[in-house]
């Protein structure tokens, strides 16, 4: 296994373990993640969705093939996580609670961008070249 593989499944690796318990604490409606997120602002309805996309979210981007669904998966993981970084600012939580999902987002970011190319979306040489302009 190359350098970039082995940091490929270190960052997943560790944006599967944020996601996914923390997904299960919502779904499961945990006091403290409840109060958490209501006092983001959100409703108690959310908690569970929000729960259930953070599961199948964690169960996507470790799960071979799927290309596809693992762009959309990442693309909800990078909104999750600067969205909660907004609300925690504009509710006047603590600084941690800003940096800590940037932080995550970053190893986010970087899972995406290591991505062997078996778990990329493949474009098709004409669309390529209608891209490029040709």
């Amino acid at each position: 296994m190359n350098k970039k593989t082995a940091a490929y499944w270190i960052c997943t690796t560790l944006i599967a373990f944020v996601f996914l318990p923390g997904g299960i604490f919502y779904v499961m409606r945990v006091p403290p993640v409840v109060a958490g997120v209501a006092q983001l602002g959100f409703p108690a309805h959310f908690v569970t969705f929000l729960g259930a996309w953070k599961v199948l979210g964690a169960i996507a981007v470790l799960a071979p093939g799927f290309a596809l669904l693992k762009e959309w998966a990442y693309a909800g993981m990078f909104f999750d996580l600067t969205g909660a970084a907004v609300a925690s600012f504009a509710t006047g939580n603590a600084w941690w609670h800003v940096l800590a999902p940037l932080a995550i987002a970053v190893v986010l970011v970087a899972s995406w961008a290591l991505r062997p190319p078996s778990r990329r979306v493949s474009i098709p040489l004409s669309r390529q070249a209608a891209r490029a302009g040709a």
